[in-house]
């Protein structure tokens, strides 16, 4: 098995992301020129990962071992904007469907699946149907309005796009949130994602610290936020990162533990030392079968214990 050690988490390099209202409030005081060039900083250093990345279909991939309802779903059935996501959940036969309506199952827990740099493709949606066959309706966003990158350019383009549009990404994800807890009572909510996916995940953490229940960040970028946004912090998070991954250091990913630790926060972090950027996608050219399989084994422990209430697992 690829070598794993639990390295030590810090918030040192986040981009501030925080409530709607203070957000808003930053965009409109001139500060977005920052946050653009940061932005394209960061996609830029996406695309020298996956330089010579495909997003082309693996032998890898794999469907759930129990059947699950999978479709297109439109999270924000009220809104202005039109959401569309996908939607996954373990198969419940049709009498007990038809009697809890659109509401379906309130015992589920939920999950906001946050897709990689290139959007909400195929292996994103394999991976929601994943998960839900392991308990949990699952709600797999789109944070580029239907669009999804085929190639590093098209996906640096798309992924800088969408961290230059942060009030659109901050609604999107408020409104996959609400949906889940309003329409379907979710019970708790966990967020996780991976790549652009995994920064964002963290970003989501910052924006509800009191409202999700559970993070995960696969090999997310590590950027700025305060310590009083750590603070605020109140439910535990798990991150992975490769040991080999150009864009982000391990000295980073070990201030980001340290500081959640001297903040007493419940988090754990994994850094697979001969992995680099991506290796828990099997589609790519990074893939490492050994670490992708652990960080997954972990990853399922770690959701049961948090957003099923006793603890056992969950299918």
């Amino acid at each position: 098995m690829t070598s794993s050690q639990k390295v030590p988490f810090s918030m040192r390099h986040l981009f501030r992301w925080i409530t709607l209202p203070l957000l808003l409030l930053f965009m409109l005081t001139g500060c977005a020129t920052e946050e653009t060039s940061d932005s394209e900083t960061m996609a830029e250093d996406m695309a020298a990962q996956h330089e010579d990345d495909t997003t082309t279909a693996s032998t890898l991939v794999r469907e759930p071992n129990v059947p699950v309802n999978a479709q297109p779903i439109r999270y924000n059935p009220d809104g202005e904007t039109a959401y569309i996501g996908y939607m996954a959940e373990p198969a419940r036969p049709d009498s007990v469907a038809d009697e809890m309506g659109a509401a379906g199952d309130t015992t589920l827990p939920a999950v906001i699946l946050i897709h990689e740099w290139w959007g909400l493709n195929d292996n994103i949606q394999t991976m929601a149907r994943l998960l839900a066959g392991e308990g949990y309706r699952v709600l797999a966003v789109d944070l580029y309005g239907g669009e999804v990158g085929n190639t590093p350019d098209e996906a640096q383009a798309l992924m800088g796009q969408a961290l230059n549009d942060m009030d659109q990404m901050q609604g999107n994800l408020q409104s996959a949130y609400q949906f889940l807890t309003d329409r379907y009572n979710a019970p708790k909510v966990g967020v996780m994602g991976w790549c652009f996916g995994g920064l964002v995940s963290l970003r989501t953490a910052v924006a509800l610290p009191q409202r999700i229940d559970a993070t995960v960040i696969y090999y997310g970028r590590l950027e700025s936020t305060t310590d009083e946004e750590l603070q605020s912090l109140q439910m535990p998070m798990l991150a992975f990162f490769g040991g080999q991954d150009q864009s982000i250091p391990v000295s980073d990913v070990r201030a980001f533990e340290t500081t959640l630790e001297e903040a007493g926060k419940d988090a754990s972090v994994y850094v697979y030392d001969e992995a680099g950027h991506a290796f828990a996608n099997p589609t790519g050219q990074n893939y490492v079968e050994d670490a992708a399989t652990d960080a997954w084994s972990k990853t399922l422990d770690f959701l049961a214990e948090y957003l099923h209430d006793d603890g056992a697992e969950p299918m």
